[in-house]
């Protein structure tokens, strides 16, 4: 029987100094030792992170010792000389029975999972969870853009519909209260699943698509993408240069078709003759300032600034709150993607009695007016053989736009950048 708590303390680099001698044996049976990185993989990514962020980390966690498996809660706390590691919470159960993390979530389980501390910062993301390591240590709504009227209850809640960040997917969110050792709120774990399309009277091959392919597909995908990522960081062991550069061409891949399997499903709900927006008063200001605040590590990365309206203005218009974040996150994301290095993307907006727009400028190579209308087109790229992009984003922008009674359109010319105004009714 493993004594209720356990201590050890690591130095700065994350190898081991010191540990109870339970932990030690434990460590040392999956092949560790002191003064090397701990064995346990699931304890070693905790460290790291601990390390990366500066913060403490705490989380339920599952390892291996012999014919058993062991369920604690570990909390790894950064310290002047290192790290201290404490588990407690310790269960024992044979090899290959339930977690105790999967008997607790919230059902039904989607494609992936995630979990906060108190303070709602996120603090782990599974497989499956679209790349999305670099919210770690930030805020839940860095992860998830959630609509008018929802609430976060510390009590739990349930189908929450929410944006993902990045990216503009539609999920339900759910969740319970993880408690700490006084039985007190320390965080949610929750769950994710991709928000289904609406029904049809009418059942043909995309709604096979839809509820049987998409489905076959994410999983699979989501544990390619996440493994490939791994891999590519070197987590668990250093690997060659060329074989991490592999991996981060097999992550990007497998990224690029996550997104077309998201525009596919996205394409057979908006061509459905049933399909239909539920309008509301928005504040396009706002919503410009969501959609630029999610890409401000992607735009930070290719060093590019995005200019969004100023705090405290507002702009009134007529649409569907997610799909209108879901159009500017397509546009802002195209124009991070063309913007030279050093160069500024501008998110602005203006408007009249009548109509409210935002517009998206970049500075890079432009449109050519004979390709403008091509780009709006179903599967329509003005060069097929340039990376990213599957030529879906803006046709299915455009439908949404006129579906609010708006429009998307392009102004542009080739070598002179390109500004896309998405107008709504006010």
């Amino acid at each position: 029987m493993i004594a209720p708590i356990l201590h050890a303390k690591l130095d700065g680099e994350g190898c081991l100094l010191e540990g109870d001698r339970a932990f030690a044996l434990i460590n040392g049976a999956a092949g560790g030792d002191a003064g090397r990185p701990l064995a346990l993989p699931a304890l070693a990514t905790l460290v790291r992170l601990a390390r990366r962020l500066g913060t403490l980390i705490s989380r339920e966690v599952t390892f291996a010792d012999g014919d058993r498996e062991i369920d604690a809660w570990a909390r790894v706390q950064p310290e002047s000389d290192g790290l201290r590691l404490t588990l407690s919470q310790i269960r024992e159960r044979p090899s290959g029975s339930q977690t105790a993390l999967a008997r607790r979530l919230p059902a039904p389980i989607g494609a992936w999972q995630w979990e906060t501390d108190r303070a709602g910062r996120i603090t782990f993301v599974s497989a499956g969870a679209e790349s999305l390591e670099h919210v770690l240590g930030r805020p839940i709504d860095q992860l998830f853009v959630f609509g008018k009227g929802s609430a976060l209850d510390e009590q739990g809640f349930s189908e929450q519909p929410a944006a993902m960040e990045g990216s503009g997917t539609e999920v339900l969110v759910s969740a319970v209260p993880r408690l700490d050792r006084d039985g007190l709120f320390a965080g949610y774990r929750g769950a994710a699943v991709r928000a289904a399309a609406r029904p049809t009277d009418a059942p043909g091959l995309n709604d096979l698509f839809t509820s049987r392919l998409d489905q076959a597909l994410r999983g699979p995908l989501g544990q390619i993408i996440a493994n490939a990522d791994s891999i590519h960081a070197q987590a668990d062991g250093p690997v060659s240069e060329d074989y991490a550069g592999y991996a981060a061409d097999i992550a990007n891949a497998g990224r690029h078709l996550m997104a077309l399997i998201d525009d596919l499903v996205d394409l057979e709900a908006i061509e459905r003759p049933d399909f239909r927006i539920d309008a509301e008063p928005i504040d396009l200001a706002d919503l410009a300032r969501r959609a630029a605040g999610l890409f401000a590590v992607r735009a930070a990365d290719a060093e590019v600034t995005i200019v969004r309206p100023p705090e405290g203005t507002s702009l009134m218009a007529m649409g569907e709150f997610r799909r209108v974040l879901q159009i500017l996150v397509n546009l802002i994301g195209n124009a991070i993607r063309y913007a030279p290095r050093g160069s500024e993307v501008i998110v602005a907006v203006a408007g009249d009695s009548t109509r409210g727009w935002i517009s998206v400028s970049d500075a890079g190579k432009g449109v050519a007016e004979a390709d403008q209308g091509l780009v709006f087109e179903k599967f329509g790229r003005v060069d097929p053989g340039e990376p990213g992009g599957n030529g879906l984003g803006l046709y299915i922008a455009r439908r949404l736009a006129r579906a609010m009674g708006g429009d998307l359109t392009l102004d542009s010319a080739a070598g002179q950048g390109a500004r896309f105004t998405l107008t709504l009714p006010a």
